[in-house]
């Protein structure tokens, strides 16, 4: 039987890694086999591309450059870890994928959509999400998780706030045009209250999924 791959995503502060930890930790308990990975990232090609991508010193870059290379870092990380794990029936856990592209890159920066969707559909092939789970707050509040300050902030952490308004507009429309494997999540309560509500729509997905494969 084919694995589950479940994703985060959401604007920066809201949570995505603290509540992918911790599911894995409710999913482990159940006995199922879980399989962390995060985007950018994952494979060493894919952390490097991160490094990149992150650097402030890199602020400016076009949009569509910077799409290019985080489809670089998917198609890697898809063909490395994503596929492998669910042909083996585990149960997949990402910190952010396609839809941060949609996201950050068309409705933050303005690139095209249909561009987007073309160079990704490549890097993703097969590997679809049977659930992406939007952590949703107040870009006001994820800057306050954040830092009031820019120190120590990467480059897309820095960008202003009316970037990350669109951002998070942008995952908004995306769960409304697929209410079946989007869930949108009230992030602004506490880590214990926002997992609940994770674990309950993953089990949802994963109800009559084998465990311990």
């Amino acid at each position: 039987m084919r694995g589950k791959f479940i994703v985060f995503e959401g604007i920066d502060g809201s949570g995505k890694t603290t509540q992918q930890r911790l599911l894995g930790e409710t999913l482990g308990g159940l006995g199922y086999t879980v399989v962390d990975t995060r985007e950018p990232g994952g494979t060493p090609l894919g952390e490097a591309v991160r490094r990149v991508l992150l650097d402030r010193s890199f602020t400016g870059m076009d949009g569509r450059a910077e799409a290019f290379l985080y489809a670089a870092a998917r198609a890697e990380l898809v063909h490395k870890v994503i596929e492998p794990a669910l042909a083996g029936g585990k149960v997949v856990l990402c910190d952010r994928y396609l839809d941060s592209s949609l996201a950050y890159q068309g409705y933050g920066r303005g690139v095209e959509i249909p561009f987007l969707e073309n160079i990704n559909g490549p890097a993703t092939g097969e590997a679809i999400p049977d659930l992406v789970l939007i952590l949703d707050l107040p870009c006001e509040l994820g800057r306050l998780r954040l830092g009031r300050t820019g120190q120590g902030k990467d480059r897309i952490e820095r960008e202003m706030l009316e970037f990350h308004k669109r951002v998070r507009e942008g995952y908004l429309n995306l769960a409304a045009q697929d209410r079946n494997r989007y869930r949108v999540v009230d992030a602004a309560g506490s880590p214990a209250e926002v997992r609940g509500i994770v674990a309950a729509a993953a089990l949802e997905v994963l109800d009559g999924f084998p465990r311990g494969t």
